[in-house]
């Protein structure tokens, strides 16, 4: 499958918040970061962080504007909608590296400003 829509494909996992459809989408021993939090490294742990986030939200959706690829690299940028429990909501910018191993992720790094996402005014 072409790399560009494998990625939209995780996208579309990822805005259904499915933990386990996600998870299937990186490599055992995966290197993640999400915004400014520390690293992880494994599929495991990263599926317990993302459990969380998911549950600490309502919904989430994805704006995906460019992708672009390297060699084993993806970049990709657009903007991020997530859904408060309130049903508030927060659009943000967010750009996106993947190292792909094969069709899988392989290092996954999220550069996204959700400071904003428990503060509100």
């Amino acid at each position: 499958m072409e790399t560009k829509t494998r990625i939209k494909e995780l996208f579309r996992v990822i805005d259904k918040m499915d933990t386990p459809g996600f998870t299937a989408y990186l490599t055992d021993n995966v290197y993640f970061r999400f915004g400014n939090m520390p690293a992880l490294e494994g599929r495991n742990n990263v599926s317990e962080l993302i459990q969380g986030f998911y549950d600490s939200i309502k919904a989430l959706s994805h704006d995906v504007d460019n992708i672009w690829e390297s060699g084993e690299m993806v970049f990709c940028n657009g903007t991020v909608h997530y859904t408060r429990h309130d049903s508030t909501t927060l659009s943000v910018p967010f750009a996106n590296i993947f190292k792909m191993v094969g069709d899988r992720v392989g290092e996954y790094l999220i550069y996204v400003d959700t400071s904003e996402l428990y503060n509100q005014k």
